[in-house]
């Protein structure tokens, strides 16, 4: 399967973060926690420089907890300040600000040593499709969505969005998609969702993740699909094949791919994290 996924505009995307990334003390790095570096914008160092930042591991109860927690401490020891979330369920939001302002500490202590008022803190959230920035930044505002106002600089039309008296979200940050030539990533986003069904083969996707879950989470497949232990070692393709005799589709195996990758992104076979740690966070840089 040959993932070709290429956007037009992500220059324009990029152009329109980095033109306003100067009026920010923070950006907030949404990504996906069962894709930890596969759902980083590979430019992401470029486009936020020595901005600090504050990686949000979305998503965090559909992903592995044992990865959430191997994956926090990776970025932990390259210097970010992390989090692990679920911005749907509104669980671990109220850490972010409190994390903020750990990450700002020092800027913090030196303007109150210049004797400079305490304002709130002005943050950007930047992550690419499906990564849930739009449910986050809702969640941060609520539903009454003050606008303080342009702020001087700050390009006419720009509004930032309060949240409570210590943040100021700035809108319409653009969105940023990942470029990918691996066509591993690729198969990664299809599979949680981020890369439209259309663009694929589902076939080739169920193989995918009919072949994680033999090698990481084996005992699902056996529960999920009544399988023995020997089945589930099975080539892919052989699996998908079997799995589709029991579940009464016979040959049609389009249908039984299409109930395959629905119940892995609905979390039928259980939580999971497809950016393995031991596997890539010792060996391959995040960006």
């Amino acid at each position: 399967m040959t993932i070709q996924w290429f956007p037009g505009h992500m220059a324009k995307a990029r152009r329109e973060v980095s033109e306003k990334i100067k009026y920010v003390d923070i950006v907030f790095e949404l990504i996906d926690a069962r894709l930890p570096l596969s759902s980083r914008n590979p430019m992401m160092d470029q486009i936020v420089q020595q901005k600090p930042r504050l990686i949000l591991l979305n998503k965090g109860d559909l992903a592995d907890k044992e990865q959430n927690q191997k994956w926090q401490h990776y970025f932990q020891e390259k210097g970010y300040h992390t989090l692990v979330i679920n911005a749907q369920q509104n669980k671990g939001v109220n850490k972010i600000v409190p994390e903020a302002k750990k990450a700002l500490k020092e800027k913090i202590d030196r303007e109150r040593a210049k004797g400079v008022k305490p304002r709130a803190i002005r943050a950007m959230c930047i992550g690419i499709p499906n990564v849930g920035k739009s449910t986050l930044m809702n969640r941060l505002v609520g539903k009454k969505i003050a606008q303080t106002g342009n702020k001087p600089g700050v390009t006419k039309g720009q509004q930032w969005l309060r949240s409570g008296t210590d943040l100021e979200l700035l809108d319409t940050p653009g969105i940023l998609w990942p470029k990918f030539e691996d066509q591993e990533i690729g198969k990664k986003l299809a599979l949680t969702g981020a890369i439209k069904d259309q663009l694929l083969h589902l076939d080739d996707l169920a193989i995918y993740g009919l072949t994680f879950f033999s090698r990481f989470y084996p005992e699902r497949l056996v529960e999920r699909y009544k399988l023995t232990q020997e089945e589930t070692v099975l080539p892919g393709a052989k699996l998908l094949m079997l799995i589709s005799q029991k579940r009464g589709f016979k040959d049609d195996y389009d249908r039984a791919s299409e109930m395959i990758i629905q119940e892995i992104r609905s979390s039928k076979l259980g939580p999971y994290t497809l950016d393995r740690w031991e596997e890539l966070g010792v060996t391959k840089d995040e960006n």
